[in-house]
């Protein structure tokens, strides 16, 4: 753990190695733990998972110890965590590495419900320690350049896609928390502007849960974003275009391409330009992100805060939607078609 202190002996503690744990050897996390073992200056204790499978593959991977339990990662003293658990842990994972000043990334959703994120936060504000939500989009090279061409602009609209194949792991949560949880974020950051309003449509088409989201929002700024998010798609899909008084931005975040139209004239006339897309890994660039904070004791890059303000535009979404009486419900037996029956989730 860090030892707080002033002086010549806090300039050596930002010198010094940070030691990281990872939480968590799913896909996420065994991730986590391939980026945290090559970044300089870092040294990766260890991850921790319930599962031998999970442990083996993450040792494997990375060279580095594998831990059944907490307690056998935090005895080993470790300065930061990052959890990629699944998200009923988050709280109760967080709560007790806070406890004993230890820095965390939480990945998204940042927690269950906005109650126990809300905790979380004000744990680490009493404990003095980092806290940063794990909203690694915000990194994608193509999402950065978006953000760096709208900067300054008077933004009018937003719109998203997000859609793909069912997911090959089944989840506890819908698309909303799943993948639109996201761009709700990306909106907040794009327009620097609270949503205050959200407008909903949501179905169970073929999952136990919402795997249709259209979801229209406005901004205090007086912004109209709009996220269309499924699970239907036979194929990844991942688009932003953002309208603005003087320019008109496109990006790919899969392809990495961004397009920006300007120039407008009177004649329907315009210019076209490709903008520089950086080639950095996203999480690569997320974790680096990370413990920048924690070595300067400055504010994180997506802080506490903001991952619960996102979680809960997420979860008005869903409440708004089930408060409505006309709200589409799913079959008599409580749960949606079985996926075999649609073409897009079988190949």
């Amino acid at each position: 753990m860090v030892t707080k202190g002033s002086g010549s002996d806090a300039k050596a503690d930002a010198k010094r190695a940070l030691r990281v744990g990872v939480i968590g050897a799913g896909v996420m996390g065994s991730n986590h733990a391939r980026v945290l073992a090559s970044l300089p200056d870092t040294t990766l204790v260890g991850i921790v998972d319930p599962l031998p499978a999970h442990r083996t593959r993450a040792t494997e991977l990375t060279g580095c110890r594998a831990f059944a339990g907490l307690e056998e990662l935090i005895a080993e003293r470790v300065d930061a965590v990052t959890i990629a658990a699944p998200t009923h842990l988050h709280h109760e994972l967080a709560l007790a590495c806070i406890a004993l000043e230890i820095h965390v990334l939480v990945e998204k959703p940042i927690a269950s419900s906005v109650e126990e994120g809300r905790e979380i936060v004000a744990a680490a504000r009493r404990a003095g320690v980092t806290l940063m939500a794990g909203h690694v989009e915000r990194f994608n090279p193509a999402v950065v350049a978006i953000k760096q061409a709208i900067t300054g602009e008077d933004i009018l609209s937003i719109a998203i896609t997000r859609v793909g194949p069912f997911p090959p792991r089944m989840s506890n949560v819908g698309v909303v928390i799943d993948l639109a949880v996201h761009d709700i974020d990306l909106i907040r950051w794009f327009t620097e502007s609270e949503i205050v309003e959200v407008q909903p449509q949501l179905s169970s088409a073929v999952a136990e849960r919402e795997d249709i989201a259209l979801l229209q929002f406005r901004t205090a700024s007086g912004v109209l974003a709009h996220i269309n998010t499924n699970w239907l798609t036979p194929f990844k899909a991942r688009n932003v275009t953002v309208a603005t008084r003087g320019k008109y931005v496109m990006g790919d975040l899969l392809t990495r391409q961004v397009t920006e139209c300007f120039g407008f004239k009177p004649d329907g006339s315009y210019s076209m330009r490709h903008l520089p897309v950086g080639h950095d890994e996203p999480l690569r660039a997320e974790l680096i992100a990370f413990l920048a904070a924690v070595r300067s004791g400055g504010v994180p890059a997506v802080t506490g805060e903001e991952g619960v303000a996102s979680l809960e535009i997420a979860t008005r979404c869903l409440e708004k939607q089930a408060r409505d009486p006309s709200s589409p419900r799913p079959p008599a037996n409580g749960r949606g078609a079985s996926r075999a029956g649609h073409p897009a989730l079988n190949p």
